[in-house]
C-alpha cells in the first residue's frame, strides 16, 4: 500500500524535527564540511553527531564522501537549502508580528489606554498568530 503524500510530508518534517539535524543542514548550505568541523561547530558528542548524520544520510538529504581518513558531508541537493531559507523567512515574519503586538501591549500599559490592535492577533490568512 502506498503512503499518502500528506503522510510522506509529515514523516519528512518529523525527520527534520531535531535541532542537531537542522544545525547540520545549516552548516552544509555553503558546501561540503568535514565531520571534525561539524563537531567543532555543534559541540556534541561524536556518537550523537554520527547518529544524526546517519538519519540525514538514510533519508537522502545528505551525502558523504571519504578522502583518506576525512569524511565530509554535503547536501544532496539545493532544495534543502531553499527549505531552510523559507523557514527563516516564515519565522522572521511570525516574530515581526509578535514584536509589533508586544510593542502595542507595552504602549497600552504605559499610557493606561487600550491601543487598537485590529487584526494583530491574526496572520494575513486570518489564522491566529502563535503566542509567545
Amino acid at each position: 500500500m502506498q503512503v499518502p503524500l500528506y503522510q510522506a510530508k509529515a514523516d519528512f518534517f518529523r525527520m527534520l524535527g531535531h535541532p542537531v539535524r537542522i544545525r547540520v543542514l545549516e552548516l552544509l548550505q555553503n558546501g561540503p564540511v568535514p565531520v571534525r568541523d561539524l563537531l567543532a561547530d555543534i559541540d556534541i558528542e561524536p556518537s550523537s553527531l554520527s547518529q544524526q548524520l546517519a538519519v540525514l544520510r538514510r533519508s537522502g538529504i545528505v551525502v558523504s564522501t571519504r578522502e583518506g581518513s576525512t569524511v565530509s558531508y554535503a547536501l544532496a541537493g539545493g532544495d534543502v537549502a531553499e527549505l531552510l531559507r523559507a523557514a527563516r523567512r516564515i519565522l522572521t515574519e511570525l516574530l515581526a508580528g509578535q514584536n509589533q503586538l508586544l510593542s502595542q501591549l507595552r504602549q497600552a500599559d504605559t499610557t493606561g489606554t487600550a491601543t487598537p490592535v485590529a487584526g494583530s492577533l491574526l496572520t494575513d490568512r486570518g489564522s491566529p498568530r502563535p503566542t509567545l
